[in-house]
């Protein structure tokens, strides 16, 4: 029998033994690892820290050096655009430098790999697509500007007496080309920044956006003007144009009624215009001119290549113009190069750059009230007087005109209201010269009914009852579609027209009816309303406050035109509701806008396919 002491010497004992001593060996060996395992986590630590400050840093560096090429940047617009080309060039070199620094920094492998981390990643990214822009900006448009130099300042470019600079225009057109295709591309890309949740990113990136997008229409606005206008202002020859000055009181495609009209001329940039006339020297019955059978089939039951008065019944203004254009060589004998078609809206821009003019007998014409004068007041005032009516609103065009012709002080404030006017559709240009017409054609001042399948809708107002209602007409428009699965889709287009006439007694010229075929009382307006369509674009109803109506088919430019015809009596509402089938077409859905006198609500909620 073994006593305690001899078991201890036994196999099994000293096996134990043995692991108890490996025991503590993988205890030393356990607790060693673990050591090894805090240092790495706390030098891993201290290079996640040491990253993240990093970052920090440089994002503080990257923001700041971004935001001062951005105020450079803008410092430079400003400064080509008074002139000052020096400033121009030193604030262009600075945004340059920044930018550079920005650029190095968002560039760097680190930023790259914090931008590709989804969600919290996108701040970096967003930065980076933000210098790039910038630097772009500075390196491909602002410093080749400058070498533009007073082509893109108006103060330069417009010359005392209302003379146009056309040297400087043709001498920066290369540079202006080569500029405007770069600036186009960049504000696509800063259209395409992507959106991060940090909201000071994300403010960057929309004033980005306004910025590039403002310069886009500078440089692309100066580069067509270097494209054409020298020509046209008279650098290879004496141009002449037809002004028709329109009243919007009484609708019509293009904006208003053809009232009064003059003539001006340019040689070598130098600015002339003939006494304005009044429509009383325009006749009904010219000899007519085809303009195609579309637009003969639409409108030519209205004569209007013959009757003034309708001369301008169709939206697409080149058809005016060469309408404007044939009367007047009828008329006169004259063959003018061009057209131009303007409103009292757009007056009352320029007369708040320019100043206001007083007549012969002491009343002042102003911006606040050359709108209420010429379309309304001066109908009350003469009464059935006509004649009186049309020398006073003929010497009031005459008297604008002449302000203009004289020194201009503003020459800047003066291109932004012209621009206003001819983003609002108040200002229209066309040219005889097909190649200036191709250019006109792609701008606002075209005033063109486009050509392509986009969805399009618009709508079109023609006064059918002779009077001057149309200054109290008040218009909503919508424009809905539905989705782009398959080859066509539904669509709807609601007009309401308002009849704001308010109370009072009024002369039947001004409220009256021409011919009253619906046996309406006075104070009602008569209208026409065409709906111009999505190119393929059927329709399958159109109501009339919720009755069926029939609808008169026509083509514009290969737009479907529907039409109806619907009194609106004084102080009441009609709604036009369009129902259609049309093509979901590719692109962004256009609802233009007719000018009239209102400021009309407008919707849109169409698919983009």
């Amino acid at each position: 029998m073994n006593d305690v002491t001899g078991e201890s010497n036994s196999p099994e004992r000293r096996r134990r033994k043995v692991r108890r001593r490996l025991s503590d060996e993988e205890i030393a060996a356990q607790r060693a690892k673990r050591r090894r395992v805090q240092i790495g986590c706390g030098v891993g630590a201290l290079v996640v820290v040491g990253f993240v400050g990093w970052l920090g840093y440089e994002g503080l560096q990257a923001k700041s050096n971004l935001e001062k090429a951005q105020d450079f940047a803008m410092q430079a617009k400003d400064a080509l655009l008074s002139g000052d080309t020096e400033q121009a060039r030193t604030s262009a070199g600075d945004a340059d430098r920044y930018a550079q620094d920005a650029q190095s920094s968002v560039d760097s492998v680190p930023w790259r790999v914090a931008g590709a981390v989804p969600l919290l990643g996108s701040p970096f990214d967003s930065t980076r697509q933000m210098t790039t822009i910038v630097s772009g900006l500075t390196q491909q448009v602002l410093l080749p500007a400058v070498d533009a130099g007073s082509a893109v300042s108006p103060d330069q470019l417009i010359l005392d007496g209302a003379r146009i600079n056309l040297a400087a225009l043709r001498e920066a057109a290369p540079v202006l080309e080569t500029t405007s295709a770069a600036i186009t591309e960049l504000d696509e890309q800063a259209q395409n920044v992507d959106g991060t949740w940090l909201g000071l990113i994300d403010d960057a990136r929309t004033d980005l956006q306004s910025q590039v997008s403002e310069l886009s229409g500078l440089l692309n606005n100066t580069s067509l003007a270097a494209q054409i206008a020298p020509a046209m202002l008279g650098a290879d020859g004496p141009r002449s144009y037809f002004v028709g000055f329109q009243t919007n009181a009484e609708a019509r495609g293009t904006g208003g009624l053809l009232g009064g009209f003059t003539v001006i001329r340019a040689n070598n940039g130098a600015i002339s215009v003939d006494d304005v006339t009044s429509n009383r020297e325009f006749r009904f019955d010219y000899d007519p001119i085809d303009l195609g059978p579309d637009f003969q089939r639409a409108y030519g039951h209205s004569r209007p290549t013959q009757d003034f008065r309708n001369s301008n019944v169709s939206p697409h203004f080149p058809y005016a113009g060469q309408i404007w254009q044939s009367m007047w060589q009828q008329e006169t004998g004259e063959r003018v190069d061009g057209a131009i078609a303007t409103d009292p809206v757009a007056l009352s821009y320029v007369l708040d750059v320019v100043g206001d003019v007083t007549l012969a007998g002491g009343e002042k014409i102003t911006a606040e009230n050359v709108v209420e004068l010429t379309q309304s007041t001066a109908y009350a005032r003469f009464g059935d007087d006509q004649a009186a009516r049309k020398r006073y609103l003929e010497t009031i065009a005459r008297t604008v005109v002449q302000k203009l012709t004289g020194s201009i002080s503003r020459p800047q404030a003066l291109l932004e209201a012209m621009g206003r006017a001819a983003g609002e559709g108040r200002l229209a240009v066309w040219s005889s010269v097909p190649q200036e017409q191709d250019v006109l054609a792609t701008t606002p001042l075209g005033h063109v009914v486009p050509d392509d399948p986009a969805p399009y809708a618009h709508v079109v107002i023609n006064n059918l009852g002779g009077n001057k209602l149309d200054y109290y007409l008040e218009r909503e428009i919508e424009y809905t579609a539905g989705s782009c699965d398959g080859d066509t889709r539904d669509a709807k287009v609601t007009v309401r027209l308002t009849n704001g006439l308010p109370p009072g007694n009024y002369t039947d010229y001004v409220a009256g009816m021409f011919d009253n075929p619906v046996g309406a009382p006075v104070g009602t307006n008569l209208t026409d309303v065409g709906l111009l369509a999505t190119q393929g674009a059927k329709l399958r109803k159109v109501t009339v406050n919720g009755t069926t109506a029939f609808g008169y088919t026509g083509i514009e430019r290969s737009h479907p035109m529907f039409n109806v015809q619907a009194p609106i009596p004084r102080g009441e509402t009609v709604e036009v509701v369009y129902e259609l089938e049309e093509p979901a077409a590719a692109g962004t859905a256009r609802v233009p806008v007719q000018p009239l006198m209102d400021r009309p609500t407008v919707t849109a909620d169409v698919p983009i396919c």
